[in-house]
């Protein structure tokens, strides 16, 4: 499961739609409607949170809105529309480690949409719950 702290409008089309089913499944997870992933390290940030379903639903949104952008249909119903929330800090490095990540995953999967990510790791947009903090990238991050 990786949910992702950048913006969904880097992922290539296979990315995109992988985030929206796991993403899915996490708010299964914070909703206590599945046993599974109940412990999964990409979970954490949402559990510390004041309020991970509300989070979950407003990162869902966020989702939502890039495959609209793209014209795919993805089921507006599976998540709440939420209006306010708190945001998650998530550390520059975390950052640069996802981004890093997202070039491998496109070099294999889809070289072409390298093209959407900014030449700059300081131009790098973030999905609207999170605040980047300078930091090492965050305990949570599973490294092989």
């Amino acid at each position: 499961m990786r949910i992702w702290s950048i913006s969904p409008k880097y992922l290539d089309t296979k990315g995109l739609v992988a985030l929206w089913r796991e993403t899915l499944l996490a708010k299964n997870v914070l909703e206590e409607k599945t046993k599974g992933y109940k412990n999964h390290p990409q979970l954490n940030r949402f559990k510390d949170s004041i309020n991970p379903v509300l989070l979950i639903n407003a990162y869902l949104e966020f989702v939502y809105e890039e495959a609209k952008s793209r014209n795919y249909n993805f089921d507006k119903n599976k998540f709440l529309k939420v209006e306010k929330f708190d945001k998650i800090k998530v550390t520059k490095g975390q950052v640069d480690f996802e981004l890093e990540h997202l070039k491998k995953k496109l070099l294999i999967r889809s070289p072409k949409d390298i093209e959407r990510l900014p030449k700059e790791n300081s131009k790098i947009q973030l999905i609207p719950i999170f605040d980047i903090i300078d930091g090492e990238i965050e305990s949570w991050e599973i490294l092989k």
